[in-house]
């Protein structure tokens, strides 16, 4: 099925204004599917460690973490992952040194079939500038 999720930067080392995007993808996909979806839409070099977690704040001592040390991110789709536990949020941390920090949310929109024609992931809509992952200085 096709899901429409939204990805909202909270914070990273150059982060200038609010950024989101809402992409439909597969619900199939990994979370290691999914760190390369957020890469391209982002348009960063994937060159950083990265991980997921779930917990009830971005600082929440208590997570459920998938990384690569774990392996979860290679099997774990989205599908077995949502819903999530009352009260969790979905997080990506991308590059431990500048922490680019995104929440993403399943969105309420019905899942549908994939279309006809259509591309998957596909970006919907995008809200801000997109962040630099290295600017110019």
């Amino acid at each position: 099925m096709i899901w429409t999720v939204t990805i909202e930067l909270l914070f990273g080392m150059y982060a200038e204004e609010n950024w989101s995007a809402s992409i439909e993808l597969d619900s199939l996909n990994t979370l290691e599917d999914l760190h390369h979806i957020i890469q391209d839409t982002v348009d960063f070099d994937n060159d950083h460690m990265y991980e997921f977690y779930i917990s009830r704040t971005y600082r929440s001592r208590e997570r459920i973490h998938f990384d690569d040390e774990n392996e979860k991110i290679y099997d774990t789709t989205l599908e077995s992952l949502y819903p999530l536990e009352k009260n969790r949020k979905l997080f990506y941390l991308f590059d431990y040194g500048d922490s680019w920090l995104f929440k993403i949310s399943k969105s309420r929109k019905k899942p549908h079939n994939p279309e006809k024609g259509k591309k998957y992931p596909r970006i919907i809509e995008v809200k801000g500038k997109t962040p630099e992952q290295y600017p110019d200085w």
